[in-house]
């Protein structure tokens, strides 16, 4: 069973998901697990694969959630997109990292998509 939070971050995916859709990207994989981390969406927007990551907050007490996503989290991102790029055998496609911020309050959710948010950081 998933607590209040876990149940928050898995709506803000679903809705991540609905934008991406309505944008035209075409969904590969959701949480992928590679050993250096998660990625929460694997998608194709044309021919690139894009990497997202998702960042729901219910208030903006915490600042912004566009920076929350540290070099660190980057790395890992980074690490994780390249073991499902070398087990898909697709490290010659172009990719790309984008963030999707979900903003919501008890009324409504606000979605903003971050399109190629930072580039890959593994070292």
């Amino acid at each position: 069973m998933l607590n209040p939070q876990q149940q928050f971050g898995k709506t803000g995916e679903a809705i991540a998901l609905k934008e991406l859709t309505n944008l035209g990207y075409t969904i590969l994989e959701k949480n992928f697990r590679a050993k250096p981390g998660e990625i929460d969406i694997i998608a194709k927007d044309k021919e690139t694969i894009v990497f997202v990551e998702v960042k729901a907050r219910r208030t903006k007490n915490f600042g912004n959630a566009k920076y929350s996503i540290t070099l660190n989290k980057q790395r890992k991102i980074s690490m994780a997109a390249l073991s499902y790029l070398k087990k898909k055998n697709k490290m010659k496609n172009k990719a790309r990292f984008d963030v999707v911020i979900i903003h919501s309050d008890s009324n409504k959710s606000a979605v903003e998509i971050i399109k190629n948010a930072f580039d890959l950081a593994y070292t």
